[in-house]
């Protein structure tokens, strides 16, 4: 069995990324937020719940 090499390859999963950067803006708030949890209207606002989508990075692929 042979496992192709992506050196050299630019591979970007564009909805991975998002949801990376979402969870660290969580991680963020929750270190600076006093008591055991986020309430669920700090996460909404860390989240942006509510808000237009900012439109999708040039050449990605829409499902």
């Amino acid at each position: 069995m042979s496992v192709a090499s992506l050196r050299g390859a630019t591979v970007q999963d564009h909805v991975a990324l998002v949801e990376i950067e979402l969870c660290g803006e969580l991680m963020i708030a929750a270190s600076a937020a006093e008591g055991d949890r986020l309430s669920p209207d700090l996460i909404d606002e860390v989240l942006n719940v509510g808000r237009p989508c900012p439109p999708p990075p040039p050449g990605a692929r829409s499902r």
